[in-house]
């Protein structure tokens, strides 16, 4: 007796979706492909919004800034949500293993009065200017056009209001489970004259109506020179002044800041090499909230040890800028 086994091949008749066929072609999208483009309505809405009824609901003339197709921006960290919790998830399983090691062994415990008070003084403020981050990033979740570009700063929101928590967390940490420090730090950030030109930065960002500007001015500009200052040459200072416990306790910021800036550069990048009216008005943007956040954090540098970094931060960050197509002079 024998056995005769046949094969047969079945063609398949649609490789995707209709939307990533039309933007890729008829082959195997990936998911973030799927989940990222041509998804966002753009046709058939019931209404025009209440509150701003000049407007259809996703409308690419909320921003200044003019693309013939803003799905040309894309993440090149390929996140959508799927991707982007398992990174975040692994991520925070590391930064949870730094918190508990530090606060079984109560390594803050042994850090000096005076390292104490510049932790105070110059970290846990900050977590009001992550949730101003949140609302800032939320915002342009709202306004902006095309899922590529809104789902990148959804996620980013999400980032900020988890960096407000971890510095909560240092403070509970600092002060043994009481809340003592915190409430000091939101006193600074509300009375401290060398807090307030950060927290007017902020606090005028939160009413910018652009949102290309505000992605610029929160994204871009503050982070790009708070980050450094605050979470990197800081934790070099606490580092050399045998406080090094504490970096394990911001890695994460530091991680997180390396990862978020790969995405913000394509972005603009993406925006200013589309025509020369966009890099007018992005580097007209930037020299703006470049030369107040400068301002804002100049008496917060003069506080860091080992002299006053502020102005090799910004010469970084105009490096950075010349890399995007930007002129990156000093403010």
């Amino acid at each position: 007796m024998s056995i005769e086994i046949k094969t047969a091949t079945v063609e398949t008749l649609r490789n995707t979706f209709s939307h990533t066929r039309r933007r890729f072609g008829d082959k195997v999208a990936s998911r973030y492909q799927e989940a990222s483009f041509d998804i966002e309505a753009a046709t058939n809405f019931h209404y025009r919004p209440l509150w701003q009824p000049d407007k259809l609901l996703n409308d690419a003339t909320r921003t200044a800034v003019q693309m013939a197709d803003w799905y040309s921006v894309s993440d090149p960290r390929q996140y959508y949500y799927g991707a982007y919790v398992q990174a975040r998830a692994k991520m925070q399983e590391n930064a949870e293993h730094d918190y508990a090691f530090c606060e079984k062994r109560e390594m803050l415990a042994s850090l000096a009065p005076s390292d104490v008070e510049l932790i105070t003084t110059l970290l846990l403020p900050l977590r009001h200017a992550e949730l101003g981050a949140n609302m800032n990033n939320s915002n342009i979740a709202a306004d902006g056009f095309g899922t590529s570009v809104t789902q990148m700063h959804m996620f980013h929101a999400m980032d900020r209001l988890g960096i407000a928590q971890y510095l909560s967390r240092i403070g509970l940490m600092l002060d043994g489970g009481d809340v003592l420090l915190l409430a000091k730090a939101k006193q600074q950030w509300l009375d401290e004259p060398d807090w307030q030109g950060m927290r007017r930065y902020v606090e005028d960002t939160l009413v910018v109506r652009d949102w290309f500007e505000l992605t610029l001015a929160q994204n871009l500009v503050s982070d790009g020179l708070v980050y450094p200052l605050l979470f990197q040459r800081l934790d070099e200072q606490l580092m050399a002044r045998g406080a090094g416990q504490v970096g394990m306790l911001t890695e994460f910021m530091r991680l997180w800041f390396a990862e978020s800036q790969r995405w913000v550069d394509a972005l603009v990048k993406t925006v200013v090499g589309e025509s020369e009216g966009n890099r007018a008005l992005v580097q007209g943007w930037v020299e703006q909230w470049r030369a107040r956040a400068l301002e804002a954090l100049a008496p917060l540098a003069a506080k860091v040890p080992g002299g006053n970094p502020l102005a090799e931060v910004d010469a970084a960050f105009g490096a950075r800028l010349k890399k995007l197509g930007l002129a990156g002079g000093a403010a």
